[in-house]
């Protein structure tokens, strides 16, 4: 039967692989800094840290892991405080915060498209500089993310008028354990141009 430690170098050979071996850690300086959130009381080290770059390395990352039986934990920024990014002991933490890109801001149709790694203060920049608000306003907006938002629902003061992140999530772009890849929902901007012709 392998060791951990044989177990934790075939992982990181094969995601190194998929996400270029600059994007895979296993020091423990590294793990260590992702064995918490900003949870208090909540701790775990994980046997490797992954930090793919796009939905293709993502899929590939979690093919991986199925492969080799090895549990994975999402993470942002790791600014929540439910402990719902902290590793339990071994598992694979697959940090997001590389793709944070803002795609498209869509003005006519008031849809944002971005990356889960996009900062939440980002996003609210760019809507307000086009004249328009995302209302949502975590207390840690400058450093949390938007796949992270989502993932824990993240409020902030606005979400007494204008409700939480989940009141502003149209479609999504997901990833599932095995590897494939769904999308679900989106704009409706077929539908809306053919209603105003």
């Amino acid at each position: 039967m392998a060791t951990a430690a044989a177990r934790t170098a075939e992982l990181a050979r094969r995601l190194a692989k998929v996400v270029g071996s600059e994007h895979v850690r296993t020091d423990r300086g590294a793990r260590y800094a992702y064995a918490t959130d900003a949870t208090p009381m909540h701790s775990g080290m994980p046997s490797c840290v992954v930090l793919p770059g796009s939905t293709g390395e993502v899929a590939g990352v979690l093919r991986v892991a199925a492969a080799l039986g090895v549990p994975v934990i999402p993470r942002g920024a790791g600014t929540n405080l439910s402990a719902g990014t902290v590793a339990g002991h071994g598992e694979l933490v697959l940090v997001l915060t590389r793709m944070d890109r803002l795609l498209e801001l869509d003005t006519e149709n008031l849809v944002a498209v971005c990356q889960p790694g996009l900062p939440t203060a980002k996003l609210g920049a760019a809507a307000e500089a086009r004249g328009l608000l995302y209302p949502p306003d975590p207390g840690s907006q400058t450093t949390s993310t938007v796949g992270g938002n989502v993932a824990e629902n993240a409020g902030g003061l606005r979400g007494l008028k204008y409700g939480v992140t989940r009141d502003y999530v149209l479609g999504l772009e997901a990833v599932l354990p095995t590897g494939e890849v769904v999308r679900a929902g989106g704009k409706l901007e077929d539908t809306l141009n053919h209603r105003r012709s």
